[in-house]
């Protein structure tokens, strides 16, 4: 399939510890189109360790150093590889995407947080949401990022949609997509379209 060379086109993902759920996004934001849905690797389906770097074992900090550095570059080079080949495809069909929407579940600084094991989750979230921007960066694709319980009441007011009516027409866009169209398949369009309808990236849903 290919694309009309001034037709837009932009990423969503719906990152989570180890994968994302990409969606390619089409068409002017007054009407777009799902082009694409799949789900990428993040971490090295090799090393399972590497789904969750920070840690050692259900409920237990990672606390050894050099296990924590080694797990983070195969989750930073999976990301890259995974964006990239992605992007390789969607240019392949016609479609070169130039800013892309990262929904994620939170954006709290492990730091501030005192429990070792909740500071890991967080630590994680922070690798693979940091980890995509990483290499969307790279090809030269700018990126948003959104919280998910704030990305419906965000998304409807910049895109002058009701809640409701926003909810519908994501799930309505997934009509044709085989294989079910799941919630973070809608949020990962709903970011796509945000980044469809904006020339510049926002920081927003924090």
């Amino acid at each position: 399939m290919s694309s009309p060379p001034d037709q837009r086109a932009a990423l969503g993902f719906r990152v989570k510890s180890g994968y994302a759920t990409l969606v390619l996004l089409a068409g002017p934001a007054s009407a777009p189109q799902v082009v694409d849905r799949r789900t990428i690797d993040l971490s090295d389906p090799a090393v399972p360790d590497s789904r969750q770097p920070y840690h050692a074992g259900f409920g237990t900090a990672q606390e050894h150093r050099p296990t924590i550095v080694r797990l983070v570059g195969l989750v930073e080079r999976q990301a890259r590889g995974s964006v990239a080949g992605a992007v390789r495809d969607y240019r392949a069909m016609g479609y070169a995407p130039r800013s892309a929407g990262l929904v994620v579940g939170s954006v709290i600084d492990p730091d501030t947080i005192a429990n070792p094991h909740i500071r890991a989750h967080a630590a994680e979230g922070r690798l693979f949401r940091r980890a995509v921007e990483d290499a969307l960066g790279a090809l030269g694709i700018d990126c948003s990022i959104w919280v998910e319980r704030s990305l419906y009441p965000s998304a409807a007011q910049i895109l002058g949609q009701s809640e409701d009516g926003l909810r519908r027409m994501a799930a309505q866009l997934g009509r044709g997509v085989a294989g079910g169209w799941r919630s973070d398949d809608k949020t990962a369009t709903v970011a796509a379209w945000l980044a469809l309808g904006s020339a510049r990236a926002h920081r927003g849903g924090h």
